[in-house]
């Protein structure tokens, strides 16, 4: 057999790519302290701060925009508009912060992930880790597609519109309008060459917001992951141990062998409740609100202006479900090690090995979760509150627009 069809085991690096690779586009380098080459580091790096300061002063120029239309009844309805693409970018912002700030924090989770992984095949096998990975994989395609979809279809409708009428239909002028709606201290469609520099421009700041935004939430899913998979396989462990009480020692050091792996994974995972809880905190608030910003421009526009928000609503409510989906599913696994634990023999062993499994199911009954401030832990049940206070804001904005 050619030892190209041979199976390989797959690396932590495997599961990385995605994130990793479009982390690299803005500039981001989570391993840059692996980096051997220190120019490529410091070029990526002035590229990623170059491009954030342009992305806010856009930002900057979206709030500015914000501000004036609020001031007249007449143009409220561009500042609703405007408000979820607001949104969406102080979250991107917000999140990179958080990457920036816990940097040191991501870094030693990475490593000690990457450490606990299965090298082997028989390994891998045993900790199911194929089942883990496709679901992962599944999840990460769909989202990036919807985020990719939602930035590249705002930033480039104009553009090809106005290309479409201008080389196909016979007008006489190219419209030159942007994807999004910013204020700017010059006229940005006075000249031909303005006009596409800003475009580009604004191009650029929306594909960082939406990398930013979606790498972000890639690791978490690619973390979260590798955790569900650790106490899978402790669970996995523990139902399986045969507690033979003629074998008390070998009983006591398996078990303390697994208290230890739990343990490390609890620990992990209060790293990764540390890094994400603000950060997640902020989304779902922002998200509450631009689902029904959104929600109203969907139902208050034209056929295109729908087709162009639908793709955001999408966006929004998969990336709120998703984070949710991957919570809950942290909660679960973590919690299935006290439950693994107490269907196991332990009334035929010793004393000592019932208190110390005793110990460990009291444990895992304070289950592994991200806990954002002021907010239930992310379940589920997050999920439902956050489309609820969604269609609480639209209701109040639809009540509160007729009957000014």
């Amino acid at each position: 057999m050619s030892s190209s069809l041979v199976e390989s085991p797959r690396t932590f690096g495997d599961m990385m790519r995605m994130p990793v690779r479009f982390y690299k586009t803005i500039g981001e380098d989570i391993y840059a302290h692996r980096s051997t080459n220190e120019l490529t580091s410091l070029l990526l790096k002035i590229y990623l701060y170059a491009g954030f300061i342009n992305f806010n002063l856009l930002v900057c120029g979206e709030l500015v925009f914000f501000y004036k239309s609020i001031q007249d009844f007449e143009t409220v309805r561009l500042a609703i508009a405007v408000a979820p693409c607001i949104g969406f970018s102080l979250v991107a912002d917000f999140k990179q912060l958080t990457m920036v700030v816990y940097k040191k924090t991501l870094i030693q989770l990475l490593d000690e992930l990457e450490e606990m992984h299965p090298k082997t095949l028989l390994a891998q096998k045993a900790y199911k880790m194929a089942d883990f990975e496709r679901t992962m994989k599944r999840v990460i395609s769909i989202f990036t597609f919807l985020c990719l979809a939602y930035t590249t279809t705002f930033t480039l409708y104009p553009a090809v519109k106005a290309t479409v009428k201008y080389n196909f239909l016979g007008y006489e002028t190219f419209d030159r309008n942007f994807g999004f709606l910013i204020w700017f201290p010059y006229d940005a469609t006075s000249r031909n060459w303005v006009y596409w520099i800003t475009y580009w421009d604004i191009a650029h700041g929306a594909y960082l917001a939406g990398i930013a935004f979606l790498c972000a939430d890639l690791l978490l899913v690619v973390v979260i992951t590798q955790l569900c998979m650790h106490f899978s396989y402790i669970s996995g462990r523990l139902e399986a141990h045969p507690c033979d009480p003629d074998q008390d020692e070998e009983n006591l050091s398996f078990l303390c062998s697994m208290i230890k792996y739990h343990d490390k994974c609890l620990t992990l995972c209060e790293h990764v409740n540390n890094m994400y809880s603000f950060s997640l905190l902020l989304n779902f608030l922002m998200a509450s609100m631009q689902i029904c910003f959104i929600a109203f421009q969907v139902t208050e526009s034209t056929i295109e202006v729908i087709l162009i928000y639908c793709i955001f609503l999408m966006t929004s409510m998969v990336q709120v479900f998703l984070v949710c989906y991957y919570g809950d599913a942290l909660i679960a696994a973590s919690e299935r090690v006290g439950d693994a634990a107490y269907n196991q023999n332990w009334f035929q062993c010793s004393k000592r090995y019932c208190i110390m499994l005793k110990l460990m199911i009291m444990r895992s009954q304070k289950p592994a979760m991200i806990r954002p401030p002021t907010f239930p832990p992310i379940s589920l049940v997050t999920y439902m509150k956050v489309i609820s206070m969604s269609f609480q804001f639209f209701a109040l904005l639809k009540t509160t627009y007729y009957r000014d």
